[in-house]
């Protein structure tokens, strides 16, 4: 009866055990990145909560996985400004410049991404800008009171963070 426990007990081990070993990898891939934004536990929080950071098996694919993740986010940012801007006439010209920002910084984090096994630190200086875009969107929409730009506001400093994320996963990979 006890060799049946045993038994159990190391076929247990060795059936979980490669997956003990991704998820210690990987989180010393999202420590590595959050070891390089100030804010560390909301770092740690987002890249663990996104499947494809916390499977990752090496830096390179822990990067490439925070650059998708700010790509998604801008992505959705562009599309909820567009929208913003056809339903608000008085203000289309603000979201409309909000909408042009966020695609913006999409298309510079994609460019990231495109040369991040390259050339890291292009990689960095490409989300870096992002910054830029960031100023755009909250002289745009930042001084508005209505609904639309308070949400627009607040996924702009969502979007801060995530390229402030994505700053720390291209120095991650350029070490």
């Amino acid at each position: 009866m006890a060799s049946s426990s045993y038994c159990f007990g190391l076929v247990s081990l060795a059936v979980l055990l490669p997956f003990l070993l991704i998820s210690a990898s990987a989180t010393n891939y999202i420590d590595a990145i959050c070891q390089r934004v100030t804010d560390k536990a909301f770092c740690a929080k987002t890249l663990n909560a996104y499947p494809a950071a916390a499977s990752a098996t090496s830096q390179f694919q822990a990067a490439t996985a925070t650059l998708s993740l700010a790509i998604s986010y801008a992505d959705k940012c562009a599309g909820f400004s567009g929208n913003a801007a056809k339903e608000n006439p008085n203000l289309k010209t603000q979201f409309a410049a909000s909408q042009d920002a966020f695609v913006t910084i999409s298309k510079s984090v994609k460019s990231a991404a495109s040369e991040l096994k390259v050339s890291p630190d292009t990689a960095n200086y490409d989300v870096m800008v992002c910054s830029d875009s960031i100023a755009v969107v909250k002289n745009s929409v930042g001084k508005n009171l209505d609904n639309a730009s308070k949400t627009v506001m607040t996924m702009t400093l969502m979007m801060e963070k995530l390229l402030a994320i994505a700053v720390g996963a291209t120095v991650a990979v350029g070490g």
